[in-house]
């Protein structure tokens, strides 16, 4: 925690059905005295994910869906780009990260919270272009499980925050875990989200973007994420020894069904390469020295988490930060895992140091080649009104662009925080720079004129390697608007 400046951090161990650790360390936020406990919350984002999942299954044994039917069989007004995806795209695709589009697409629907609604998000899919041909490719996207949500309720008449809550989350004795982004910020018991701000770490504001609960939204603790632990370690038997959902929907949850390539990790970390790797329903299914393991991270702003099983060894740790720290959760996880396998041992912590800060260097290298390329003094070709306008994206829909005090600003139009200001950088290119620091976000804008010398179009693409997928600034295609049109879609 003090090597990455971690304020506080939740614990979970669990080992033969057993509680060995359920415990909170250092502080719920940074510069006051409350300390995290076992009962402090925290987001656990896409570890919500085998949730949903489950929530899913829940419905499948009670014959109400099938895992293989087509989801316009119970959503009829759902569309992909594709009319043959839309046709083939079964309930188990939207779980599993093989639909054809790309890395993060259509995040920016609702990341950070914009004003869409799970029904609008779910509409717009269909103006999203694939990346691949459908069940092609693994790419890890969130907006499929907005539409598990809209499933869930169709279905079962039920919202998915009341499904998991009545049908999950109670009767696995999970009653101080919330469904909703929105609860991070209702105060009580609840561990401050931190991230690293323009170089040092600070608190921000928590997400609270309702609409997509399905695919981020629950908050835990180390109690109650033991309780969790233990229910998935049992094929879906709660600490009790009642059933929560059936050994049928443990396996479908914990069968690999899209593989996802496998890439050698830095050199610190070469142990980690594993022999197989996959996607089930909610869970990344690899392995780890000669095991299977079930196993999912989740990362919000200022919050991460990670959930690591290996079932025969009878073993399950849930860990759960307050500050944007991979690094820190992967250390504490291994050094725990290596000394219940009684591996040889390797020191964590400074194989994350060093990746970290191999890392830290390739950022800064990138924007230092960035800046070497830059032609320094070249100006824009036309005066900057002529940049202001009307822009549409098929898929988002509008992004103004105005002129204001001389400078153009840039905002989309459903997502209050993404407001920008726009710097010239070379050409018809433009850096635009979030006036909210917390976004970690700024994005070249590179402009097209057509012959006749007017602005057709504008083109994002994040600045940093690091920015955050969700900020799928590359899938945007902005076209400018004529005055006359209307804005209406």
């Amino acid at each position: 925690m003090k090597a990455f400046e971690v304020p506080g951090l939740a614990l979970a161990v669990v080992k033969d059905g057993a509680v060995l650790v359920a415990k909170g360390y250092g502080l719920r936020t940074l510069g006051r005295p409350e300390p995290v406990d076992a009962d402090t919350l925290f987001g656990i984002a896409s570890n919500t994910k085998v949730f949903t999942a489950a929530a899913l299954g829940l419905l499948v044994e009670e014959g109400k869906l099938e895992w293989d039917a087509p989801v316009v069989r119970y959503l009829p007004s759902f569309q992909m780009w594709d009319p043959w995806v839309t046709r083939e795209l079964t309930v188990r695709d939207l779980l599993v990260h093989r639909s054809g589009l790309g890395l993060g697409a259509g995040d920016l629907l609702w990341w950070p919270p914009s004003t869409y609604s799970r029904k609008e998000i779910t509409r717009r899919l269909r103006f999203i272009r694939p990346e691949t041909s459908f069940r092609t490719a693994y790419a890890y996207d969130n907006v499929l499980y907005v539409v598990a949500g809209e499933l869930i309720e169709a279905v079962s008449g039920q919202s998915w925050e009341e499904l998991v809550t009545r049908r999950i989350l109670r009767p696995a004795g999970m009653t101080s875990s919330t469904v909703s982004h929105s609860s991070a910020a209702a105060g009580g018991n609840v561990a401050t989200p931190h991230a690293r701000v323009d170089g040092t770490v600070r608190s921000v504001k928590p997400f609270t973007g309702d609409v997509t609960n399905p695919a981020g939204g629950i908050s835990s603790n180390a109690t109650e994420m033991a309780r969790w632990l233990r229910v998935l370690l049992s094929q879906g038997k709660t600490p009790e020894g009642s059933r929560l959902f059936s050994e049928a929907t443990w396996t479908q949850l914990t069968s690999v069904v899209t593989p996802i390539p496998i890439s050698a990790p830095p050199a610190p970390l070469a142990s980690l390469r594993p022999h197989f790797l996959g996607y089930g329903l909610g869970l990344v299914i690899h392995d780890y020295r000669g095991r299977r393991v079930l196993a999912h991270d989740g990362g919000l702003p200022g919050y991460a988490s990670q959930v690591f099983m290996i079932p025969e060894a009878g073993l399950g740790v849930a860990i759960l930060t307050n500050q944007e720290s991979a690094d820190a959760r992967n250390a504490i996880l291994f050094h725990l895992v290596d000394h219940v396998l009684q591996a040889p041992r390797t020191d964590w912590l400074e194989a994350f140091k060093r990746v970290r800060a191999e890392a830290d260097a390739k950022a800064a290298g990138e924007s230092a080649s960035a800046a070497s390329t830059r032609v320094i003094g070249s100006k824009p070709h036309l005066p900057l009104g002529s940049y202001a306008g009307a822009y549409r994206d098929d898929w988002y829909g509008e992004i103004p662009i105005s002129l204001e005090d001389g400078r153009l600003v840039l905002r989309f139009s459903q997502t209050p925080s993404l407001v920008g200001d726009l710097e010239h950088w070379q050409y018809e290119t433009f850096v635009v720079r979030w006036r909210d620091r917390e976004l970690k976000a700024d994005a070249f804008v590179t402009f097209t004129v057509d012959p006749d010398g007017q602005v057709a179009e504008a083109r994002m693409k994040a600045i940093s390697s690091e920015t955050d997928f969700s900020f799928d600034f590359h899938h945007l295609s902005l076209r400018r608007v004529p005055a006359a049109a209307s804005t209406a879609r």
